[in-house]
């Protein structure tokens, strides 16, 4: 019947149903799949009062991603957001992982993190690679079931809680690149620990001895801290240990020889600490097969190089780099080691000349950079070049004495790495050096070289094929004449410096071939002339031609340099209004126009990545507006801009091939930047025809290092903002029209070690900072009211100098003083007697009168002899 029931229309569904059931419920137990709503509320509710503990930065290096606790919600399941894993049969979080979470803020004591109640299964704590700052609590020990604690790369400080040495179950630990300090706490009791990192700290103290209990641990990095006293003895109780990095230390002591009888060990790095003595491996005498990296370059070590070396046969990384020989080096030693891939001899001080031909014709086949730089080296080819050649990759011959271009490099085809600066190679760089077909990297600077081979010497080859030449260094030397057409033809070139040379003519306009790649141009300090050329720009990072002969403006083409960050023309010609519109390029840093022609008023402009400007030695006039530094924001604050983990500081390309230098006044000295530190700030706007006030927004530029505003026309008074420029460490105000007093907020800045205010108009009493009372009297010169104690101090050489000079003077100035009123009483007649009678009787029975008189009169004189005094002082 249609439509009706039976039993069995029934119990088959429900078997079935009840079928599935089971299997999904088993298959949760059997494959962790897991259930809805895991997450326990109070667990929940834990994490996410973590979230509201701490900001996400911005900008953030990482903001390619969204910070991983943007997907944290209040009515979601906390299983499943980012960075959190949970058991999956209880749901307890065992893991939290907010590496790279663009996180800032400070830990303190009742941080929700560890409260013991909130996450109590926590198995993982990664917190790397953020903006975490303050002390670690002691309550992290809570944490009991924790295996790995990860929180590298932060900025935490102060000492590490020797609560963390109660973690048993730990086997993974890193607190590497932070601001630890103090000694290590006792880890001896985290038998399970095999990995452990605390290297770029600040701590301090001798190696800590309870390491040694840690049988298990396999990887120990302590490099980049202050430890100090010598390794211990018995290094071979860390029968696991495979990595062991210890670099960048102050230990002394010999290298202790029981490291190299840990049978498990792969790697050692030892290099820039003050280890001494003989160096000495130890009784090994047979071949060792584990030991691949061994790097103790830069110490004290003395003596011959043990021959014993030669049976690390599996080394592929060697460095024995300013090893004091102190005699003859036997090279053949280092013929066993067949499966060396780095090999660094440089600074040897040895009395051995080595044969570059006969290192290339060595059997040591896997071999592909050699670093000689330092030594005496034979580079000639007298006898026949041997058929054998050992086809290398990177070659380094700084400063090795050579006096002719090697020309056995020809038939080094594998050869990407080239470095023979610091020479005294003279002649032609030649032609056959561009068609190496893996040639990337080239340094000739610092030699006697006069020119390049012409390009219809170099024949047809080099027309056809593509060179893969990326980075010329080829400053410091002789060359003379245009800059040679054939560097247009280098197509991949990413870094040009041809500075310090006597090139003239213009820039080539074929350059323009190079404007995909060319990101580095460096011609400062030739004689090139004309004008700067337009449209042949397009990737550049760098531009510095500065001490030229260039005329003309600078083009306004200059507008689509998106990824600029320095641009110095100084020292040249140019003629041209102020290049506000340059403060649309968003990535520019250095701005230096010093020393040209530029004029008129500098008009308003927000330089939001500006680090360091000098406009000094022009024809800038005009007033500056109160607001002018609004929106300077990169020098307003710097403090955590840069991605924790980044390792290169200075500006210029990421692989240190090359990096940005510039000259600028500081202290009153000019000095040379060799690097620029991305962090340097600096204002110079000297020697101009600034007019008015000095704006009071200078007080935004905290982080400013550098400020010079001398010899301008600059009027008022000296802004109390600057009081706010807590980075400050050289002040010039010098050769103004400024008046008034200096603000007392300026005795505050503890870092300000140089000022000058000389030849204004200011006065009133000087600021009483340690900074003040440091100053030469000179810094003070020509300013008829400044007085105080600090004056006092600062002068006291002078006022102490020469007493007789001014004794006349003042007894002079005071008795002119005192009887002026005298001389107004007594008129043009011939009253000598009344005066004679009044002065006697003021004298004789008015003496308080006359003495008060006397000592206010002496007071005001003592402050303008004092005035006085400094505008005589030379500078």
């Amino acid at each position: 019947m249609k439509g009706s029931w039976n039993s069995t229309t029934i119990i088959i569904p429900f078997t079935l149903f009840s079928l599935i059931f089971l299997f999904i419920s088993k298959c949760q137990d059997v494959f962790g799949v897991p259930t809805e709503h895991l997450c326990h509320p109070g667990q929940r509710d834990a994490l996410l009062e973590l979230k509201k503990e701490f900001e996400i930065k911005k900008p953030c290096s990482d903001g390619a991603l969204p910070p991983k606790t943007e997907s944290w919600a209040n009515h979601s399941d906390c299983c499943y957001w980012e960075g959190i894993t949970c058991n999956p049969k209880s749901g307890e979080v065992i893991e939290l992982d907010l590496s790279r979470g663009c996180l800032q803020g400070r830990f303190h004591s009742n941080t929700s993190l560890f409260r013991v109640q909130n996450l109590p299964f926590l198995t993982t704590l990664d917190l790397s690679y953020n903006y975490f700052s303050g002390h670690i609590p002691s309550s992290i020990e809570n944490f009991s079931h924790l295996t790995t604690l990860d929180l590298s790369k932060n900025y935490f400080s102060g000492g590490i809680p020797s609560s963390v040495g109660n973690l048993s179950h730990l086997t993974f630990l890193d607190l590497s690149g932070n601001e630890f300090v103090g000694e290590m706490p006792y880890f001896g009791n985290m038998n399970q620990l095999t990995n452990l990192n605390v290297d770029s700290n600040e701590l301090t103290g001798t190696f800590p001895l309870p390491l040694l209990n840690l049988t298990m641990l396999s990887d120990l990095s302590l490099s980049r801290n202050q430890f100090t006293g010598t390794l211990p003895s018995k290094m071979s109780s860390l029968s696991n240990l495979e990595y062991f990095e210890a670099w960048g230390n102050a230990f002394t002591g010999t290298l202790p020889s029981s490291l190299f009888t840990i049978p498990s060990l792969t790697s050692i790095d030892l290099r820039n600490n003050q280890l001494n003595g003989v160096l000495d491996f130890g009784n090994i005498s047979s071949p060792s097969s584990t030991l691949t990296v061994l790097d103790i370059s830069n110490n004290n070590f003395i003596g011959p190089i043990p021959r014993s070396i030669s049976n690390f046969i599996n080394l592929q990384d060697l460095d024995l780099s300013y090893l004091n020989t102190q005699g003859p080096v036997d090279f053949s030693i280092f013929m066993n080691l067949k499966s060396l891939l780095l090999l660094n001899l440089s600074h040897l001080n040895t009395t051995t000349t080595i044969d570059l031909n006969a290192l290339l014709s060595s059997h040591l086949n896997s071999i592909y950079s050699v670093d000689l730089s330092g030594n005496h080296v034979s580079a000639t080819t007298k006898t026949p070049v041997a058929d054998h050649h050992q086809l290398i990759s990177q070659l380094y011959l700084s400063g090795c004495g050579i006096t002719e271009f090697p020309e056995l490099l020809r038939s080094q085809v594998n050869i990407t790495n080239l470095d023979i600066s610091n020479n005294k190679i003279k002649g032609q760089v030649p032609g056959w050096l561009w068609t190496l077909p893996n040639l990337i990297f080239v340094d000739l600077s610092n030699n006697t070289f006069s020119g390049f081979e012409r390009p219809t010497e170099l024949g047809p080859s080099f027309i056809t094929t593509k060179p893969s030449m990326q980075y010329l260094v080829a400053s410091k030397n002789n060359f003379t004449g245009n800059i040679p057409s054939s560097i247009c033809a280098l197509r991949s070139l990413i870094t040009l410096d041809l500075s310090d040379n006597n090139l003239n003519g213009s820039i080539p306009h074929c350059m323009g071939n190079l404007k995909s790649t060319l990101s580095f141009l460096n011609l400062r300090h030739n004689r090139l002339g004309g004008g700067l050329p337009k449209n042949i720009f397009k990737s550049l990072r760098s531009l510095d031609v500065g001490h030229n002969q260039l005329v003309g403006k600078l083009p306004r083409s200059f507008i689509h340099l998106s990824t600029l960050e320095v641009l110095n023309v100084e020292n040249n010609r140019l003629n041209d209004t102020f290049p506000s519109w340059l403060s649309s390029l968003k990535k520019l840093q250095v701005l230096v126009l010093r020393s040209n022609a530029f004029h008129g008023p500098i008009h308003h402009a927000s330089f939001r990545t500006l680090r360091i400007i000098d406009l000094s030695r022009n024809h800038f006039s005009g007033t500056l507006p109160s607001n002018y530094f609004v929106n300077w924001n990169a020098m307003s604050s710097l403090g955590g801009n840069e991605d924790p983990s980044s390792k290169e500081n200075y500006l210029g390309d990421s692989f240190r091939y090359y990096h940005d230098s510039m000259v600028l006044t500081n202290k009153g000295v000019e000095m040379e930047l060799v690097r620029i530190l991305k962090i340097y700030t600096a204002l110079d706007f000297s020697e101009n025809k600034f007019e008015g006030e000095i704006p009071r927004s200078i007080g935004l530029l905290k982080e400013l290092h550098v400020l010079n505003l001398s010899s301008n026309d600059f009027t008022g008074h000296i802004p109390s903002s600057m009081g706010n420029l807590r980075e400050l460490e050289s002040l010039d105000v010098s050769q103004n029209k400024l008046s008034g007093e200096i603000p007392q907020e300026l005795g505050n800045l503890s870092y300000l070690a140089y000022m000058n205010f000389s030849f204004n108009q200011l006065g009133g009493l000087l600021p009483g900072g340690t900074q003040f009372r440091r100053q030469k009297c000179s810094s003070f010169g020509d300013n008829l009211g400044l007085y105080g104690p600090s004056l006092d101090e600062v002068c006291v050489d002078i006022h102490a100098s020469t007493p007789q000079e001014h004794e006349q003077p003042e007894s002079e100035e005071e008795e002119k003083e005192m009887f002026s009123w005298i001389a107004a009483a007594i008129g043009l007649g011939p009253g000598i007697a009344f005066g004679l009678t009044i002065g006697y009787i003021l004298v004789c029975y008015k003496p308080e009168w006359f003495m008060n008189h006397f000592q206010r009169n002496k007071h005001r004189s003592r402050r303008r002899r004092s005035t006085t005094k400094l505008k005589k002082e030379p500078n």
